[in-house]
């Protein structure tokens, strides 16, 4: 049966362009299913799975206290995949129609605000070792709504200086085009042009932007690390992780007038369901505005 699963990984990556990370979140998922049909209901066929058999597995979910949003992640990726057993002939039927999903609240994310950004940045001390890394990094990511994983395999290449755009390698291989501001650009610059030489030397065929003190791509969990560092210097006392910088780019954008297709096309949406939760956040503000400056609140 584990032939099946590479099979359907396959699909995924060709036909749906999934990403690495994805692709290794289905098939954690598929490995953990496949052995609960195989131990646990004694099964010898997937073919042989019944509506029963996925309930028992959804009661084994819950029995191992999985949130509702990975329970739903796992219901979503089994139910995908028996549709592609059922494409192939591996299966008469879908057992997993009549299977509900848990519904799951919205939760909206966290998001700095205009002065907590600055009060990071400007919190770095200019002589501390790597600063001005660290100070472009952040600043592109709030300027360009970037996911960390998107910062951290950024190339050199990708910067487009004279029409001050950059070129961003997203989601399954799909390429966008989104704006940089001045002072993003300006670390940038000072980063590639005073910092970045003598760390480069060590690795000199790294081709991405940003790295370590050894020359080396840095990856999510270091730059986690180092917003973690500079806002707990800040005294920034919020959840907050690389996302932050991308909710609060999106958040600001809307706050400031901007339309939910541009900001959609800027952060890489597929669908622009996934922009519109940053509409809460904006209506929470506009609410926020109407208390403090209608004269019926008085």
């Amino acid at each position: 049966m584990r032939e099946f699963i590479e099979e359907f990984l396959k699909v995924l990556k060709i036909e749906k362009g999934l990403a690495k990370n994805s692709l290794l979140s289905y098939k954690r998922d598929l490995e953990k299913y496949h052995s609960f049909v195989l131990k646990r209901q004694r099964l010898d066929d997937i073919s042989l799975v019944k509506e029963r058999n996925l309930r028992a597995y959804v009661r084994f979910l819950n029995a191992e206290n999985m949130s509702p949003n990975s329970i739903k992640r796992a219901i979503s990726c089994i139910r995908t995949y028996h549709k592609f057993l059922l494409s192939e002939g591996k299966m008469d039927f879908n057992p997993v129609l009549s299977i509900d999903t848990p519904k799951v609240a919205k939760k909206l994310p966290n998001v700095l605000t205009v002065e907590e950004i600055d009060r990071i940045l400007n919190f770095i001390p200019k002589k501390a070792p790597m600063s001005m890394r660290d100070i472009a990094i952040f600043e592109m990511m709030y300027s360009c709504g970037l996911r960390v994983t998107e910062l951290c395999n950024f190339k050199l290449s990708n910067i487009l200086w004279d029409s001050e755009m950059i070129r961003v390698d997203g989601k399954g291989g799909k390429q966008r085009f989104v704006p940089i501001g001045p002072m993003a650009r300006k670390n940038l610059k000072d980063y590639i042009n005073k910092e970045r030489p003598s760390v480069s030397e060590k690795n000199p065929n790294t081709p991405e932007l940003f790295l370590s003190r050894n020359g080396k791509k840095l990856t999510r969990m270091m730059i986690w690390i180092l917003l973690k560092k500079w806002a707990n210097t800040a005294e920034i006392n919020k959840e907050i992780s690389p996302h932050t910088l991308r909710h609060s780019f999106a958040t600001h954008l809307l706050e400031g007038g901007a339309d939910l297709r541009s900001v959609q096309e800027m952060l890489g949406h597929a669908d622009i369901s996934t922009t519109q939760i940053y509409t809460h956040l904006d209506k929470e503000h506009l609410k926020e505005v109407h208390r403090t400056f209608h004269p019926r609140f008085d």
